[in-house]
């Protein structure tokens, strides 16, 4: 079965990219996780627009992770959430509101599958995360959780 990966999946490849896998690995992996989506001939103005996006994602070289992590360390990062009456958060602090946070801050799209946290954010204050950047260059960054 041929198909548009709509993000990297590994050993496969890279979002954009058009792959040949077997029907049983599309339909009960691929397809139901939003891994991929069929291959039509329609499907090539989705395939640019995925790599678009992808390339403005993409750090180019090692220089620019470098650049990339330093402006992440220098940079004050804050996520508003909503807090009770007694300090502690509704729900927790995602990946994906951390790298929210991050383009708010200082304007870098990063990707929410390159943030890690220690385990989940429940509690107001200074938390560290850590940014894969690629090229084997890690950033750590503080993100500060308030209350909104």
């Amino acid at each position: 079965m041929k198909l548009i990966l709509t993000r990297e999946v590994a050993g496969l490849g890279a979002a954009g990219d058009v792959v040949t896998v077997k029907d049983g690995f599309a339909r009960n992996f691929l397809l139901p996780r939003g891994n991929a989506i069929a291959w039509s001939l329609g499907g090539e103005k989705q395939i640019q627009s995925i790599r678009r996006a992808r390339s403005n994602r993409e750090i180019r070289d090692i220089d620019h992770a470098k650049e990339v992590k330093a402006t992440l360390e220098a940079a004050t990062i804050t996520a508003k959430v909503k807090v009770g009456a007694k300090g502690v958060l509704f729900g927790s602090v995602t990946d994906k509101d951390v790298a929210s946070a991050i383009k708010a801050a200082v304007g870098l799209d990063i990707d929410r599958h390159a943030i890690k946290t220690a385990g989940h954010i429940k509690k107001t204050g200074n938390h560290e995360v850590k940014v894969s950047l690629g090229h084997n260059v890690v950033a750590t960054a503080t993100v500060s959780v308030v209350a909104e």
